[in-house]
Formats: structure tokens, sequence, C-alpha cells
């Protein structure tokens, strides 16, 4: 039985607020804080599932990068609904992935899943139809973003899908102050008081580098993309396809 509880990390204050990391205090809670902090989150889950089935072709590799729990890929299993694909999912993080092996074995999906905890930085992507970074890119390093990419857009088959989901922020900055505000809102209006907002905040600073839809959408077609579309946004929260 994995114990998850909710979400209270930077409910008291702290003396000192640490850079964030996917370790086990967090995997014990991430199922709460992702639906607490990222609006359009359950909106997003189950639409990857419904492009998977669109984009997976049979005889291919579909890869779930920076998996976590692995909502996004049992999504995905559950899109491989009549094709003969293997389901890769992989996080650099051994508590996420240990959590994530226990939610895939109870769920009811056909679909072999290999899991592997690995820097999906290294990782090669091979004979590919559809790959997902759910919220994931944004915890990369920005220099280590376009080599990651094109490695992906050198794995996909032509006219596989990238599925890419991440934080992005605007200019003008009266776009970006108004969209920021409305996000804590959203966090405000489930549960997370004015003190936990600035501790994660505080934490993420340095961790999670948000970048505009424009720098994403161009670093994209560079890496080999041929199109680039954005599906979905919520405030300052976009899930882009791209196809090869």
């Amino acid at each position: 039985m994995v114990d998850q509880k909710p979400d209270n990390i930077y409910a008291s204050p702290l003396d000192r607020v640490t850079d964030f990391a996917f370790d086990d205090a967090v995997a014990r809670v991430f199922p709460d804080m992702i639906q607490r902090s990222v609006p359009g989150y359950t909106t997003i889950i189950p639409m990857i599932g419904l492009i998977t089935e669109r984009y997976a072709t049979s005889g291919t590799n579909c890869y779930d990068l920076g998996c976590s729990l692995g909502a996004s890929t049992l999504a995905m299993r559950h899109g491989l609904k009549n094709t003969q694909s293997t389901l890769i999912a992989i996080d650099n993080s051994e508590a996420m992935i240990k959590r994530c092996e226990h939610y895939i074995g109870l769920d009811y999906g056909i679909t072999p899943v290999k899991l592997r905890c690995d820097d999906i930085r290294s990782v090669t992507i091979e004979n590919a139809s559809v790959v997902t970074l759910n919220f994931t890119l944004q915890f990369i390093r920005q220099e280590d973003r376009p080599s990651m990419l094109k490695n992906i857009a050198n794995g996909l088959r032509t006219g596989g899908a990238l599925l890419l989901s991440e934080k992005v922020y605007f200019e003008p900055t009266q776009e970006q102050e108004t969209l920021e505000a409305l996000h804590y809102d959203f966090k405000r209006a489930n549960g997370y008081s004015d003190l936990e907002i600035s501790q994660k905040r505080s934490a993420l600073e340095q961790v999670l580098i948000p970048e505009t839809i424009e720098e994403h959408k161009q670093r994209l077609l560079d890496c080999g993309f041929s199109s680039v579309a954005v599906w979905y946004q919520c405030f300052n929260f976009v899930s882009f396809l791209a196809i090869k």
C-alpha cells in the first residue's frame, strides 16, 4: 500500500527554504500537490490519452519522459487500445518510480509498461510515435533543452507527436502579472495559504525556469518538428502538440 498524504510541505514557516526536489516527501503528496497547483491538470491528463490514441502506431515505442507517479503514463496506456506498441516511462526520482510501479500494478490497462529510473537527457529515443513531456522540460537546465528536444525529434517517426506541457511566462509585463495573479488565486481557492504560496515560489525559483510560448514554438521547429500548436491553455500553463 502506497502512503499518499495531503500537501502541507510548506504550511509551516521554514528557517530556510531549500530548492524544490522530487524526493520522497514530495512523492508522498504529489497527487494532491499537482491537482491543487496546476490549473487544467485534470483536463490535460485524459486528453493525453486521446491524443495518444490518434498518433500511436503499431510496432513503435511510446515514451513518458519525467513520468512521476504515472498519471500521463496511464493515460497513454489507455490510449493504446488497438496498437502493438511498447510504452516506456522514465523518471530520475527513485521515490517517484517506486510509487509509479504501484499505480501501474493497480491499473487494468493491457499494454505493458517498462519503467526506468534514469536521466531523461541521456535516454536515446528510438522508433517512437508518441512522446510526452508533461511539466517536465521546465525542470531541465535551459542549456540542455535543445539537445534533448532534438533527440526526441530524431527518434520520432514522421507524423509522430510530442505532447509538451509547461508553465510559461508572458510579455509584456502586465499580461504576466495578470495570469500569475490568477494562478495564485487558483491555489488559494484550493486551500493553499499565502505562506505556502510564498515558500513554494521561493523553492522553485532556481529550479523551475519557464519560457515564453514563442520560445517553445521556435525551438521545437528548429529541432525538426514540422508543426507546433497550442492545444490547451489555462492561465500561465500551456500544452503544445508538436508533429514531426
